[in-house]
């Protein structure tokens, strides 16, 4: 069962994704809240497994609020559904760690697909800001905006680890790459925990947006991790 938690600022947008939600008998809404500081409230009485996050909300915004939340509550795991594709709200809402920007609008099946996908470690973007976000990696790579990790242990990756770090980089899930590499799933984890720690970096959004940086996702590393 995915804990789900729903912040919007509008009560009948709330209300009706927790309908829509609680359809699938694999979710379960656990609370809603109307702006950033009571989705901070809610995470100390019962932290979800999955944010569904507005970006404009009074008092605090989803961008702010994803920042604490990934700060705090590193395991849960924020999608951005909002109606604005801008630039800057992407940026922030990538930056600060969502693993997740859809617009609202997206049918019921999309919006079940990209919870399962994020839940399941992967990365979910609306096909029509999807352009927008690959310029956007592309602008981060080339400017003075650069994700920082230890050099020495960048400079001393298998083979195998930086198969593991594309993939990443090109926003599959473990169980994607589990099957494109032909390893275990409990294995991409081991990887991943490892990749993060040696990196120093707090999450696999971090690490994609360092491969895109490093230009390793662009890598011929073997055919069985070609995209």
């Amino acid at each position: 069962m995915i804990k789900i938690l729903v912040a919007d600022d509008q009560e009948l947008i709330r209300d009706s994704l927790k309908i829509i939600l609680e359809v699938n008998p694999n979710f379960k809404v656990i609370a809603t809240a109307k702006n950033g500081q009571e989705v901070l409230a809610q995470c100390q009485i019962e932290c979800p497994d999955i944010i569904l996050m507005d970006v404009r909300m009074p008092i605090m915004d989803g961008t702010v609020c994803t920042k604490y939340v990934k700060q705090q509550y590193p395991h849960a795991k924020v999608i951005i559904l909002t109606t604005f594709d801008d630039d800057t709200f992407i940026y922030s809402a990538l930056k600060y760690g969502a693993s997740g920007y859809l617009l609202k609008g997206v049918s019921n099946k999309e919006l079940y697909q990209a919870i399962e996908t994020v839940n399941q470690g992967g990365a979910m973007i609306n096909p029509e800001i999807a352009k927008k976000v690959f310029q956007l990696f592309s602008k981060m790579a080339r400017s003075s905006y650069n994700i920082e990790v230890d050099k020495t242990a960048a400079r001393h990756f298998s083979k195998g680890e930086l198969r593991i770090i594309k993939q990443v980089g090109l926003g599959r899930a473990n169980k994607e790459i589990a099957k494109k590499l032909f390893l275990s799933e409990g294995t991409v984890r081991n990887y991943i925990s490892q990749i993060l720690a040696k990196l120093n970096l707090r999450d696999r959004t971090q690490l994609a947006l360092w491969s895109v940086q490093e230009g390793i996702i662009t890598q011929q590393l073997g055919d069985t991790d070609e995209a």
